[in-house]
């Protein structure tokens, strides 16, 4: 189940996202970093910036450090690999409607990008995906995950989605024993969802 609440971070200074990597890898030394996520939470002004409130600023950024957690654990695993599959949210198109060109295959279910647009961040995560050797599928839920990894006989996966969904997307990956890197979205919703292209690509 996704949040059940929407937001944005995109207006939050570099150092935030510095400081969830920081976290992240203290994490997976040590296992317990709460008094720095509080700080964190204060120096970057969540809360201020992002409108949330205290709860879900936390459940936010913890999971946000999670994710990163989770990545820095299996990476090494990760870069052994060479099938590897990427996994879009259809909500970060640029288009939700007609105007967007991508071609749905109901089998699967998935859109395939037909690159209609380059300012389209789909279109761009898509062509970084493909110029790797990455097959790429822009999904409109998570339900269908375990269908494309069994017919790709996939070694790895990178997802996109929102933090909530990714957690839920790991207990797949444990069963399967597939090493995972996520990228969490930075604003969430039903359409005009964005996720950081940088981070997508030093990932992949």
């Amino acid at each position: 189940m996704p949040y059940q609440f929407k937001f944005d971070l995109t207006r939050l200074s570099k150092s935030f996202f510095t400081g969830i990597a920081v976290a992240a890898q203290k994490r997976s030394l040590h296992r317990r970093i709460g008094e720095a996520t509080l700080r964190l939470l204060e120096r970057c002004r969540v809360q201020e910036i992002t409108g949330l409130d205290f709860a879900q600023a936390l459940m936010l950024l913890e999971d946000l450090i999670d994710i990163q957690t989770k990545n820095f654990i299996n990476r090494e695993r990760f870069v052994r690999t060479s099938r590897r599959v990427l996994l879009l949210p259809h909500c970060s198109r640029k288009h939700m409607d007609n105007r967007c060109k991508a071609v749905f295959d109901s089998k699967i279910p998935s859109y395939r990008c037909s690159h209609c647009s380059p300012d389209c961040l789909v279109n761009q995560a898509t062509l970084a995906g493909e110029e790797r050797g990455y097959d790429v599928y822009v999904l409109p839920g998570g339900s269908c995950i375990h269908q494309i990894l069994q017919k790709g006989r996939y070694e790895a996966l990178v997802g996109v989605a929102c933090g909530a969904e990714i957690k839920l997307a790991e207990g797949l990956l444990e069963k399967t024993g597939l090493p995972g890197q996520n990228v969490p979205l930075i604003r969430n919703g039903c359409a005009n969802t964005t996720f950081n292209i940088r981070a997508l690509k030093k990932i992949l």
